[in-house]
Formats: C-alpha cells, structure tokens, sequence
C-alpha cells in the first residue's frame, strides 16, 4: 500500500517536471521548482526510458520556445538601434559580415604538412561546408 502511494507521488511530480521542462528548460532549475533533486531526476531517466523521451521531448519544446522569445527580443533591439544587436545577426546571419579565419605563410619556403595537419584541415573544411549547407536551407 506505501509503496503504492510512492509510486503516485513519483507520477505526479514527473508530470509536473514534464510540464516545468516547457517553461523552464533547464534540468537544475526546474527540478527546483518542482521539489525534485536532479540526481533523482537522471534515476528517473535511467530507470523509465518513456520518461527520458518524454522529458527530452519537453526540454525540446522548451528550448525552442526560449529561442523563439530570444529571437524576438534581438530583432526588437536591432529595431531600436541597438548595435551590439546589429551586429550580431549580420555576423550570424549575413554571409559577407561572417567571422573568417585567414591562412597565410610570410615566408616563401614551402611547408610540407604531416598526415596528421591535413586530416585536420580536411575535417574542418568538411564542417565548414556542412554549416555552409545547413544556413542555405534556412
């Protein structure tokens, strides 16, 4: 029968944590706000995987909402001159304001790369295009 009781107790405050992630998408505080320690909340993940989903679902929704608001509070700024708001969405989001990163050798002598440098360098023009690809279809 106790253990009953528990288990109600348990179902209750994980809806409530489900709805607070909505809100509030951040574990610390709104496992505060609802009465639950963050290391009983990872159990929780660990134990109930329609609970992690669940969870993870409504630290989505939440995270897109604070997007959403975020965004609306920047163009808001870039609407009132704010600089350091203009600013950022032309570095974010308008190609020919974007941070560059230039490679230049003062020396004439050639440098050989080891196999390792070009991998390296391989990767990261491979991310650089993927990100490139990612903005086009935005």
């Amino acid at each position: 029968m106790e253990g009953n009781a528990i288990k109600k107790r348990q179902s209750k405050l994980k809806e409530k944590l489900i709805e607070q992630f909505k809100k509030t998408p951040i574990v610390q505080i709104a496992c505060e706000k609802v009465g639950v320690g963050r290391a009983t909340y990872y159990r929780w993940r660990k134990d109930n995987t329609e609970f992690a989903q669940l969870a993870d679902e409504s630290l989505f929704e939440g995270i897109t909402l604070m997007n959403d608001m975020a965004e609306s509070k920047l163009l808001s700024a870039i609407k009132d001159g704010n600089l350091t708001g203009i600013i950022f969405w032309l570095k974010n989001r308008h190609n020919a304001y974007k941070t560059r990163v230039e490679i230049s050798s003062l020396g004439r002598e050639e440098v050989m790369l080891t196999d390792e440098q070009e991998e390296v360098i391989k990767k990261a023009i491979g991310l650089t295009k993927t990100e490139t690809k990612e903005e086009e279809e935005k």
